[in-house]
């Protein structure tokens, strides 16, 4: 939520600097970036440790002090013993690159590769591209439609994830996964046939202002359905599914993978652009099969289920039980794997 809105209030900036006269609207547009980088750099040097952190560097009792101002209580034993047993169940990791890639620990390490770049390969960056030149058509943005449909989007992008935030604990990662695919994959392929039907592989025609009403309503329809899907839960399932042992390099091979394929669309999109046209819609939704297909088949549901429960939740699976060794769960987890007595 906190980076859609950044990415909103940016928008915002940049539309209404563009009005200025002159040089001086790029140049304030540019500059006020400073302001969030001066924030986050001031309040670098005044925000406090964390417990976990004095814990990890031997002040347990500067922890303990951090834990209760946080909480408000000074009843935080419980939790500052299990902050204790975490830190030292870490130190006692001597290669998290070399745990994860035992066999316990392959679903994990799937997830963390295809999600992140499934994320990416949904297509949302022809969207935000193509955006521009459609909403154009509908006359009265002028030179500004670039700038003004990334205000209408980034307004989408802001409410379609408040509503991650409200249903992700109640319905499940997997059906906001699942619904979000399907939506993505309707409104990819009616946009492409309205611009093939209108453009053609020339690029000659014109909307009328219905058809540009509907593509500029598929468009946000798609932009919502991955800011309540793909958008956060590429990030959130990745980070909820690894053990203490291996969360650091789990984490380091998500953001690896997404930047990867981050870099890899944003430098190949105008040329296929430049020969697909309309087809790199069909593209994208294509891979929004394979990835939606992928998600109702091999991801588990991870609501409400604690790190230290996940490996039962892999044991359970129909294919990823296999890799899973009954000695990698704990005594809760065995319990649960172990059928009732009659």
């Amino acid at each position: 939520m906190a980076t859609t809105i950044g990415i909103l209030v940016a928008n915002l900036i940049n539309y209404g600097t563009s009005n200025i006269k002159g040089h001086l609207g790029w140049r304030l547009s540019l500059g006020l970036a400073g302001v969030p980088a001066a924030m986050v750099t001031i309040g670098g040097l005044i925000l406090p440790d964390s417990p976990n952190s004095l814990i990890d560097r031997g002040k347990q009792q500067e922890a303990r002090r951090m834990l209760q101002k946080i909480r408000g209580t000074d009843n935080v034993d419980d939790e500052f013993q299990d902050l204790v047993e975490a830190s030292e169940s870490s130190k006692a990791v001597d290669n998290p690159w070399k745990n994860i890639l035992k066999s316990k620990n392959r679903p994990q390490l799937i997830m963390a590769m295809l999600i992140p770049s499934f994320q990416q390969l949904t297509g949302i960056n022809v969207i935000m591209f193509y955006a521009p030149v459609l909403f154009k058509t509908l006359g009265g943005f002028g030179d500004d439609a670039a700038l003004m449909s990334s205000v209408i989007t980034g307004v989408v992008n802001v409410v379609a994830t408040s509503v991650s935030i409200f249903c992700v604990d109640r319905v499940g990662r997997r059906a906001l996964f699942l619904e979000g695919g399907v939506q993505m994959f309707i409104c990819q392929i009616l946009t492409a046939l309205f611009i093939g039907h209108t453009y053609g592989s020339t690029g000659q025609g014109e909307f009328s202002k219905a058809s540009a009403n509907f593509v500029v309503f598929l468009i946000c329809a798609y932009v919502a359905a991955f800011a309540w899907s793909w958008g956060p839960l590429g990030w959130l399932v990745p980070s909820e599914i690894f053990p203490l042992e291996t969360r650091s390099a789990g984490t380091a091979i998500t953001v690896m993978f997404n930047m990867i394929f981050t870099f890899i669309i944003a430098q190949c999109f105008l040329t296929m652009l430049c020969y697909m046209k309309f087809g790199l819609f069909l593209f994208f939704s294509g891979f929004v099969i394979i990835m939606t297909t992928f998600i109702y088949f091999f991801l588990p549901e991870t609501k409400n289920v604690p790190i230290e429960e996940m490996y039962a939740v892999w044991k359970a699976h129909w294919f990823w039980g296999k890799y899973i060794p009954d000695e990698a769960l704990g005594s809760y987890a065995k319990s649960i794997q172990m059928p009732k007595k009659a």
